[in-house]
């Protein structure tokens, strides 16, 4: 008897508890005044047994080679330093471009797939391009294929939302001189009823036309006399003083302008005034070279055969896709998601609203946008109006990344650097996709932007390019 109680098992006075699965098992043990840590697992790629799969062999024996591809990949976004060089013509300097072809954003569609927005857009650059004198007549042209359509990133180019890209455009030219690329953007049309926005009347075109033979001329000069400028250390200031450098660029915006202040006020060409109550005006106008800045970045890296991180990611209004660095060219696409977390303007709201659009998403490929949420308080009100609500926007996207920036530093998280290299592994294994800080369009009336918000890319999208990944290595 005495071996028996020497035996008998002493119950611990004290019980904390790891539990792993639904989290009402935690609570319960709390509830009775113990302590549970619960850890934040679910099942790899919602049980899917082909995504799990194809996991196991990209995570296992395929994993060496496609970190080290990974790693090459996070070192060029990480180390690329993109600088404006200057304003051109857009069939001057985009390669490929033919002279009656209108670039738009996203990946490829047929002209009878276009929503609303894209479709007026494209009117409004035909019309400003002289090829048409009406709407009807420039989408005769178009439907009838004697305008050509295409991808704008298929031309090393980004577009914001709906904005569209004729020959005789005035497009930033950006280098980078770590890759030897060259990308481009269109100048920032600014607010109001304009041609990006969806709008295809008289004025939105006259804008256009503005943009083309005043801003871009002037501004090109001014930018000559600056000499070339980091982008990316504008962007890097720019998130310490509360940008996102997606949905907010004020302060990127302004010190790009004072930069080239000097050289502005020192023309002797008068339309220099009407330009400098353009960009006054102009609060997004940073958007379009730091979209030009990330896709110099991505394109480079994009050059790495075997990688599973994300270098590519657009949308149309139609179809939303991303390109993965490891699969080439390829887009995956979805249907274009709405945007969610939204602030409307007066008198609108979803019932209203266009699906998310444009190219502006390769800014959370390179920690911009989402991604940085967390050094916005003004994007956090669109997250539930806490920097609670940011950071986790953050630390969402840091779940997916494989890599950290050593350059755009987050100062509300202790200046760590903001993630970068979405690795579609993760993103299909945790059913996590980035969140992008989007502009909101009227889905059918020419009324330019009705609110802002937050988009979620489609997971599907992420699913098939890591099945087509897997099946290119195993």
């Amino acid at each position: 008897m005495a071996d028996d109680n020497a035996r008998r098992i002493q119950l611990p006075k004290q019980v904390a508890v790891l539990n792993v699965g639904l989290g009402t098992f935690a609570e319960a043990i709390r509830a009775q005044g113990a302590a549970a840590v619960e850890v934040d697992w679910r099942i790899p790629a919602r049980g899917d047994l082909q995504l799990v799969a194809a996991l196991t062999r990209l995570y296992g024996r395929l994993n060496s080679q496609v970190e080290a591809a990974n790693t090459e990949v996070i070192r060029r976004l990480d180390e690329s330093s993109p600088r404006v060089v200057g304003i051109s013509p857009a069939r001057a300097v985009i390669p490929d471009l033919d002279e009656r072809m209108v670039l738009h954003c996203g990946p490829p569609l047929a002209w009878d797939e276009f929503c609303g927005p894209l479709r007026r857009s494209v009117r409004a650059t035909v019309m400003m391009e002289g090829w048409a004198q009406s709407p009807d007549e420039a989408d005769s042209l178009v439907a009838g294929g004697r305008v050509i359509l295409d991808e704008a990133n298929r031309h090393s180019t980004v577009v914001p939302m709906a904005a569209t890209v004729g020959p005789s455009t005035a497009v930033f030219v950006v280098e980078n001189p770590q890759g030897g690329n060259r990308s481009f953007s269109p100048i920032n049309q600014g607010p109001g009823r304009v041609a990006w926005f969806g709008v295809d009347s008289p004025e939105a075109v006259r804008h256009l036309i503005w943009l083309r033979d005043c801003a871009g001329p002037v501004l090109d000069e001014a930018l000559q006399a600056a000499g070339p400028l980091d982008l990316f250390s504008l962007i890097a200031q720019g998130l310490l003083m509360g940008d996102d450098v997606h949905m907010r660029s004020q302060a990127t915006t302004n010190l790009f302008l004072r930069a080239i202040l000097p050289h502005l006020v020192g023309l002797k060409d008068r339309r220099a005034v009407s330009v400098a109550r353009f960009l006054s005006a102009n609060h997004l106008f940073f958007l379009n070279l730091a979209m030009a800045a990330a896709k110099a970045a991505t394109d480079w890296a994009s050059l790495v055969p075997g990688s599973s991180v994300v270098t590519g990611m657009a949308r149309n209004g139609t179809s939303f896709g991303i390109k993965l660095s490891g699969t080439g060219e390829r887009w995956f696409t979805a249907p274009a998601p709405p945007v969610e977390d939204a602030l409307y303007h007066p008198g609108f709201g979803q019932d209203l609203a266009a699906p998310d659009i444009g190219d502006s998403a390769v800014l959370e490929l390179v920690g911009l946008g989402g991604a940085a949420a967390a050094a916005s308080p003004a994007v956090a009100n669109f997250l539930g109006g806490t920097m609670r609500a940011a950071v986790e926007t953050t630390e969402a996207a840091e779940s997916i990344c494989t890599g950290r920036s050593s350059r755009l530093q987050l100062g509300f998280l202790d200046f760590r650097g903001s993630p970068i290299g979405v690795d579609v592994r993760r993103a299909a294994e945790l059913g996590v996709t980035p969140a992008i800080n989007t502009g909101i369009l009227h889905a059918t009336e020419p009324l330019g932007q009705i609110g802002a918000g937050i988009a979620h890319a489609p997971l599907d999208c992420f699913r098939q390019a890591l099945l087509a990944l897997d099946e290119l290595l195993a």
